[in-house]
């Protein structure tokens, strides 16, 4: 075995990817962001694409630096957001740019096709929170619409293992990736080809699923060539973003919750087998795949998408506060008894977000559909409407705590927070005096890590999911919040 190994994880989020480098010498473990790009969207017709050609440009951009400086990788991981797919020819060619789950091509398509499966019996077959753009809706929508791309299609490829191919002619379908379609019997952890089949969606593009670690190929020859790389295996890592954030969480056992925290919040537990029952079915938990045949049990949460549209009412104002200002504004208002639900939809996507906070806590909550603006609360100031996300976020994430330990086999000693969110100290204190446990704030680049130690676990470098954990516990620095009495 050799003294240090050198990854390049392509972590690429919705808006924006990197790659990430890290090398993993004598048990030490250290990363740097090497190139950062964009996630380019294209308007076509009204219709709304993922510019994949661009982001697979940007690939090589990055693997052709690395090559001119001389850098020898060991392997390469890609992870991405889920649902979205691409469709490629019988003769590997890619028939057009995927569609975007932003595009509201498939609002109202659940409730046609309830019509044909109903909504319980949806869940029950799927274990997958009902979300317009899921997957399954996607298909159904395409196949109405009578789209060329889909008729034509060989087989379907998610967006990691999408860019997988375009470096290496290599097709496969990643588990965790696939378990976010709400189309994968839970399970048997396969497809669910008699549900697309009653729905009128075709199966034959489908591939077998395959388990996180699983080597896809190498970069194609041309490619291997053109960067001075060499042909240099790609990894199914992890493939869906939060599979990888929660495969870096430095836990030590199995009895903690996670908060995965940036501009949505996904609180949830790891459990060996999916939960999906009518209560699960009644609070809307969805069962998602994570590492080693682990189930992801989640919960969506409004996060700090609240004080980012907050965040840019104020500038356009001429109001620019930077965060470290927003914590301490928080702070001189801690007694502020202002709350909001941050799921409540009249906060999904107002035009002005301190105006629709404010006259919540003008008129009170909302009891219609979510549309009503209510009256605008002159004398609550910017600091008064921050500690109340603050704490409206803290008091959710309790009330989540408490449906969790409802259905989690083990006892939830802590809550780990990871991604951008576990900077905001000032939360994580407010999470855990409202929790009453332990709050563990780190690591912030989970994701990336998490993409990174898979492919370390491909290479024979760590064995299991605790060894990697406690490599990130070694590794990076946590801050650890203490419930106030």
């Amino acid at each position: 075995m050799k003294a240090e190994y050198t990854f390049l994880a392509f972590d690429c989020g919705a808006t924006s990817g990197r790659g990430v480098l890290a090398t993993l010498s004598d048990g030490s473990f250290s990363m740097k962001e090497v190139y950062r790009f964009p996630s380019e969207m294209k308007k076509d017709g009204g219709r709304m694409y993922w510019d994949v050609v661009a982001m697979y440009n940007h690939f090589v951009e990055c693997l052709t630096q690395l090559g001119k400086q001389g850098v020898k990788l060991d392997s390469i991981g890609i992870d991405t957001w889920g649902v979205d797919f691409g469709c490629v020819g019988a003769d590997g060619s890619l028939l057009g740019l995927p569609r975007c789950y932003r595009d509201p091509y498939t609002v109202g398509v659940p409730e046609k096709v309830y019509a044909k499966v109903p909504r319980e019996e949806l869940y029950a077959r799927t274990g997958i929170q009902i979300m317009n753009f899921n997957t399954i809706f996607q298909l159904y929508a395409q196949t109405e619409a009578g789209d060329e791309a889909l008729a034509k299609a060989d087989a379907i490829l998610f967006m990691p293992d999408l860019l997988s191919y375009m470096l290496t002619g290599s097709k496969v379908c990643e588990y965790t990736d696939a378990s976010t379609s709400g189309m994968m019997d839970q399970a048997t952890r396969r497809f669910n080809k008699q549900l697309l089949s009653e729905l009128g969606v075709r199966t034959d593009m489908l591939l077998s699923i395959v388990q996180p670690g699983t080597a896809v190929g190498t970069l194609k020859p041309e490619l291997a060539a053109s960067t001075g790389l060499g042909e240099v295996p790609v990894i199914a890592v992890a493939g869906h973003d939060t599979a990888s954030a929660i495969a870096a969480v430095p836990a030590a056992d199995e009895r903690f919750a996670y908060l995965s925290s940036g501009t949505w919040s996904l609180m949830g537990i790891e459990v060996p087998a999916p939960v999906i029952n009518a209560e699960s079915a009644r609070l809307n938990f969805t069962n998602e795949g994570g590492i080693e045949g682990t189930t992801r049990f989640l919960k969506n949460i409004t996060g700090m998408w609240l004080l980012e549209q907050c965040r840019a009412v104020w500038k356009a104002s001429g109001k620019d506060y930077s965060y470290q200002q927003l914590m301490e504004m928080a702070l001189a208002e801690a007694g502020f008894a202002g709350r909001i639900n941050p799921d409540d939809p009249r906060f999904a996507a107002p035009e002005n977000m301190v105006k629709e906070i404010a006259g919540h806590l003008s008129t009170g909550p909302s009891t219609g559909s979510g549309t009503d603006s209510g009256t605008v609360c002159n004398d609550v100031t910017d600091a008064q409407i921050v500690s109340c996300i603050y704490h409206s976020l803290a008091d959710r994430y309790k009330e989540v705590l408490v449906m969790l330990r409802a259905f989690a086999p083990f006892p939830i000693d802590k809550l780990h927070i990871i991604g951008g969110g576990s900077a905001n100290a000032l939360l994580n204190q407010w999470t855990a005096d409202a929790l009453g446990i332990p709050v563990v704030a780190g690591p912030t680049e989970a994701t990336a890590i998490g993409n990174v130690l898979m492919q370390a676990k491909a290479a024979g470098l760590v064995k299991d999911r605790w060894e990697m954990r406690q490599l990130v516990a070694d590794s990076f620095d946590v801050k650890v919040f203490e419930p106030h009495a």
